[in-house]
């Protein structure tokens, strides 16, 4: 737990933060991490300083969002937002919120999965789930994946078919199937205009760092 003015890296929502960031990263997954919260943090204030929506409830909601660890290689791993929205429900009345403000908080959380594959129907809920989704992009995006590859002790590529063109892709085996397995395919499902525009732009990062490691190798 980072020292009492880590809160202040979520100005203007300071006095939240210091109550929920005891609850808010569970495990020690550094792609899950402290650090990742407050990167969609600000991708969300920046999708939401065009798109609007309630802030203070976002603000929670990013907090909270991954409060529950499951491991990517878990069978349990589409459930992690599920428990993570239950939790967070827990906290959240705990401090007196409204229960309507609870379920709409919770809502976000649980819909901000890729795993879950819920539809966001609420307008924060669409922004958390572009702001968390752009994490996965670019070049954090790309430092995300082989560093979750590391962990879960995957190769680097298939050396005798880079592209699988003759196998079915395993991102679970190699690191660079889960470029058209999954990071290749996020920039078409964002919910807002604004997480479109953003995530064009880090797309086109992916793609051009897969190009230069398809040449190296």
């Amino acid at each position: 737990m980072p020292d009492s003015s880590f809160a202040s890296r979520f100005a203007p929502f300071e006095a939240l933060a210091t109550l929920l960031l005891p609850h808010a990263a569970d495990g020690d997954d550094g792609a899950h991490d402290l650090a990742h919260i407050v990167r969609v943090f600000h991708n969300a204030l920046r999708i939401h300083a065009k798109e609007g929506g309630d802030a203070e409830l976002l603000a929670s909601a990013v907090l909270l969002h991954d409060c529950v660890a499951v491991e990517k290689n878990s069978p349990h791993r589409k459930q992690a937002s599920r428990l993570a929205a239950e939790k967070a429900t827990e906290v959240l009345l705990s401090l007196g919120w409204e229960k309507a403000r609870v379920e709409a908080a919770a809502h976000a959380i649980l819909t901000h999965s890729f795993s879950a594959n819920i539809p966001p129907e609420t307008l924060e809920a669409k922004i958390l789930q572009d702001a968390d989704r752009l994490d996965s992009l670019g070049a954090m995006g790309v430092a995300r994946t082989f560093y979750i590859a590391g962990r879960m002790g995957s190769a680097l590529y298939d050396a005798a078919d880079p592209l699988a063109k003759h196998r079915d892709l395993d991102d679970k085996a190699f690191c660079l199937d889960h470029f058209p397995a999954k990071l290749l395919k996020l920039a078409d499902g964002f919910q807002t205009e604004t997480g479109r525009t953003l995530a064009a732009e880090r797309h086109r990062r992916l793609e051009e760092f897969r190009d230069l490691f398809l040449d190296e190798i």
